[in-house]
């Protein structure tokens, strides 16, 4: 059976939604070092911990092997991070859902890698819904298609061309539409759009999206 799989990294905890409203919900937690605890204050069932933990104590990670259902424990010197690791294990889980937490914030270079990442692995899985979430962004990428996208409270709407130029990008149902329009890598054409009605539609014919959409 497919799973949604949510993954909790060690951002900024004030970054991090209220994940308590997900409790009642039939999705498989991550966390990865420090947001293991974070889970954990959350009241959500943990049934995964990932990662070196070389950021918590003795006491912590004693208390992690007592209440955590299943831990991968892993050197820090290694060639993946502790994200990707846990990704690569949410996908042989079967996901068809995966939803980063804790992603964002912090380090530039661990986010950066973290963005890059799941467009990375949406070239290989196609199927599989990839997304970054914190308080102020949801982050999700796209391969080429035609898709739906509702109004809501994060208001602004940026498309990022990633590895390469994206062409055919038409948008319909925005402040600033656009009609089978090339956009290359490093363009802010994308960037804080809006949609002015409460469905737009937006396709592109090649390359890879990321969207962002933000509340100031």
């Amino acid at each position: 059976m497919k799973k949604t799989i949510h993954i909790v990294a060690g951002g900024p905890e004030p970054l991090i939604p209220d994940l308590s409203e997900n409790k009642n919900e039939n999705i498989v937690w991550i966390g990865v070092d420090r947001g293991v605890q974070t889970i954990m204050r959350a009241g959500l069932y943990l049934d995964l911990a990932v990662g070196d933990f070389d950021s918590i104590s003795q006491e912590e990670w004693e208390k992690i092997e007592r209440e955590v259902a299943s831990l991968r424990r892993f050197k820090p010197e290694k060639d993946e991070t502790d994200m990707e690791l846990a990704i690569m294990w949410a996908l042989e889980m079967n996901a068809s859902t995966v939803k980063v937490f804790g992603g964002t914030g912090g380090r530039l270079d661990h986010f950066m890698a973290n963005a890059l990442m799941l467009a990375k692995f949406k070239q290989v899985h196609p199927d599989i819904h990839f997304e970054m979430i914190d308080v102020q962004n949801n982050l999700s990428v796209y391969l080429p298609g035609s898709y739906e996208i509702k109004q809501d409270r994060k208001k602004f709407v940026s498309f990022i061309p990633v590895f390469s130029d994206v062409s055919g990008v038409t948008l319909e149902g925005f402040k600033y539409p656009l009609n089978h329009h090339y956009v290359p890598v490093g363009s802010s054409l994308c960037i804080s759009n809006e949609l002015i009605q409460e469905t737009g539609h937006f396709s592109f014919e090649k390359g890879i999206l990321m969207m962002i959409r933000s509340k100031d």
